[in-house]
């Protein structure tokens, strides 16, 4: 149903079964996919982008222009996955000519308040809580989740099935697999119970464990964790893609428990 109180652009783009309430605002350039429900007083800005079965709720503003001094007028988008749920008053802003998009996956959920600056790229069946902020151009891997009132800095990289606590500060990437807490953040252990409910064996658990207890638990700096892990830990898609995924790090990883 499409409520008669909305204001849809002729030049919008609306796939089968999607729903409108009233007063939602979709402009022109806007591309809905089949099934999506947008709730009273939405507003969809040009180049925007929706996927299948999405449902957002009111107040909601996505696609509109950067807050981003550089940002020249360039035509950019916001483009959003099947399956996610938008909660009230989230905010996301359009790309730049760094990435040209702002990206949100598939079966994801942002809850309210949560604001998505441009350039950011984040992945599939991410969870960012109520009153979380990314800075522009922050890359957020699958299954990552961060709890209420999160503060990430500019081009941070958070790595996959990631668990931040609540009102932290990201100021520095967070490798996959672990929890991190306190202020400034800091290794917490690794996401063992979020790691089994997703279909990680105990074995690639304890491999996971074994690797950070190397990097973050028995030796003083990173550079030694590295190594120490290169020699002790046996080879293995999972060391490899940590021990990758620190070293491509251009703001470095997050500190070790003190």
């Amino acid at each position: 149903m499409i409520s008669p109180l909305a204001s849809i652009h002729p030049k919008a783009t609306l796939e089968d079964k999607v729903e409108i309430g009233p007063f939602a605002m979709i402009h022109e350039d806007v591309v809905i996919g089949e099934g999506t429900i947008i709730h009273s007083n939405v507003h969809l800005y040009p180049g925007t982008r929706i996927g299948k079965h999405c449902e957002i709720f009111p107040g909601a503003v996505i696609g509109v222009v950067p807050q981003d001094l550089k940002f020249d007028g360039e035509y950019t988008t916001v483009e959003i996955g099947d399956h996610t749920r938008i909660r009230e008053c989230v905010t996301i802003h359009r790309g730049t000519k760094d990435q040209w998009k702002t990206s949100i996956g598939s079966h994801c959920l942002l809850m309210t308040y949560v604001h998505i600056a441009h350039d950011c790229q984040i992945g599939n069946h991410v969870i960012l809580a109520s009153y979380t902020g990314l800075s522009g151009h922050v890359t957020i891997d699958d299954y990552a989740i961060l709890e209420g009132k999160v503060a990430a800095q500019q081009f941070v990289h958070i790595g996959k099935h990631a668990f931040i606590g609540g009102a932290s500060l990201i100021r520095k990437d967070v490798p996959p697999y672990i929890k991190a807490a306190r202020e400034p953040l800091t290794f917490a252990g690794v996401n063992s119970v979020g790691l089994r409910r997703r279909g990680y064996s105990d074995e690639q658990v304890r491999q996971i464990e074994d690797i950070y207890r190397c990097l973050y638990v028995q030796n003083s700096n990173m550079s030694k964790g590295i190594q120490s892990t290169i020699e002790s830990v046996p080879a293995s898609e999972l060391r490899e893609e940590i021990l990758g995924f620190i070293q491509a790090s251009d703001k470095g990883v997050i500190r070790g428990m003190i």
